[in-house]
């Protein structure tokens, strides 16, 4: 990789796949809506030097799940980098994910970057949280990365969305943030588990958050509405030698038969 080029992610996130391969939820086909999220992401785009799978990639946590997840995001022959979310099944879930070119959890040199990948599954319920253990390894690797960029990976919102979500979100978020507010070479937080894209700034940080590659839901909503007109998402990150991010979200059209 030229060292005068940013480092090219592309995030997938919420799949939701079942075992089944025709497997539906809230009427859309979550595994043909993943392959429309990945074709249209890449029509046009050089590959990506990585892709980042971030969370509820299954809905049931099924070992064939996963393996759909691999056939699909293997194809584009580039690393996957995989966290949980709180549909995934975690030791499944690390069992079909960890050997190459799938990467689970852990913190990854890529160029001038360290990627932190951290695990907010907390059991079965919707909402997140960060360990004690791995707290501290968020603070350790902050603390002791070589890199002159950082950037932080999470399936659950460590910010408010203002929204009924809001309920399912980042239990310890505070803990979370006041390791994140120390380190002066962190440039973004990524994550998933909202359905909606966010942009937003925190300290110099920036913090986004990334439609699914199924459905979307209702921005600002009080309850669980799904937005009956976005199709299947991603996000494109450039992350830049002297830590600039540019970014931009994607959709592929809905398919009329989704969400009836």
């Amino acid at each position: 990789m030229s060292g005068d080029r940013p480092l090219r992610l592309l995030q997938l996130t919420d799949s939701h796949l079942r075992a089944a391969p025709g497997g539906t939820i809230k009427g859309w086909a979550t595994r043909e809506s993943l392959l429309l999220a990945l074709e249209a992401a890449l029509e046009g785009e050089a590959a990506p030097d990585a892709i980042l799978a971030t969370g509820d990639l299954s809905q049931d946590g099924t070992p064939a799940s996963y393996a759909h997840v691999r056939d699909i995001l293997g194809a584009p022959g580039v690393p996957v980098y995989c966290i949980p979310g709180n549909h995934d099944h975690p030791d499944t879930m690390a069992a079909a994910l960890s050997d190459g070119p799938f990467y689970y959890c852990g913190d990854h040199r890529l160029a001038s970057w360290r990627l932190v990948m951290l695990s907010t599954w907390d059991g079965d319920r919707g909402g997140g949280r960060l360990s004690e253990t791995e707290l501290e390894r968020l603070d350790r690797v902050l603390h002791n990365a070589a890199e002159p960029n950082l950037l932080v990976v999470l399936h659950h919102h460590p910010v408010p969305m203002n929204s009924w979500l809001d309920k399912v979100g980042l239990d310890n978020a505070a803990a979370f943030l006041e390791v994140t507010d120390r380190c002066s070479r962190l440039r973004g937080i990524v994550w998933g588990h909202v359905h909606q894209p966010y942009d937003g700034v925190r300290n110099d940080v920036r913090l986004l958050a990334t439609p699914s590659t199924c459905f979307q839901f209702v921005a600002g909503a009080t309850d669980s509405d799904v937005d009956a007109h976005a199709g299947p998402g991603w996000r494109w990150l450039e992350l830049w030698p002297d830590g600039r991010i540019d970014t931009r979200v994607g959709y592929a059209p809905k398919p009329a038969r989704f969400g009836a």
